[in-house]
């Protein structure tokens, strides 16, 4: 029998996954509420159906997101979570790491949006020139600011998701 210490650090598969996908998905909808207040309401950036589409257009360009009519609210909600669940279940492998260390979630995340946004937006820039100038310190700043409102609701419910584990 493991006695509580070794229980305690014990890799928990299940629960990293459930708290990993709880954060993505909670991140992945503020996001999108951050962007229909901000893009389209404050900026006026795009209609607010465009931002479930967004993501067909920048991975396959504006002509494929044409042409999909429908589909492409479809295949950008499943792109944007599908991300979204993979950084939220990233955040979660590395969370027990970094809380052992003294770290704060919240401060983590600051770091963590700045780090999903190159990523993100380098591969879309690998793979599709249908994207804004990601050199434009307007873009690079209302980027990085709508991955916070992405990544430190993710950091919260991981932290909280995971408290006991």
């Amino acid at each position: 029998m493991k006695n509580d210490t070794a229980v305690s650090t014990t890799f928990n598969r299940k629960a990293v996954l459930q708290a990993g996908i709880a954060g993505g998905v909670s991140g992945g909808v503020l996001i999108w509420i951050y962007e229909a207040l901000v893009w389209v309401g404050v900026q006026h950036q795009m209609p607010l159906a465009g931002i479930p589409r967004n993501a067909t257009g920048l991975v396959f360009g504006s002509a494929v997101q044409e042409s999909l009519g429908f589909g492409a609210y479809v295949l950008g909600t499943a792109i944007h979570f599908f991300f979204a669940l993979a950084w939220g279940i990233l955040f979660a492998l590395v969370w027990p790491w970094l809380r052992r260390r003294g770290f704060e979630a919240t401060f983590v995340a600051l770091f963590y949006a700045v780090a999903a946004w190159i990523v993100m937006h380098a591969a879309i820039m690998v793979v599709s020139d249908n994207h804004p100038d990601y050199f434009d310190p307007a873009v690079i700043i209302g980027g990085f600011m709508s991955h916070l409102f992405f990544t430190v609701p993710l950091a919260l419910v991981v932290k909280q998701r995971l408290a006991a584990v």
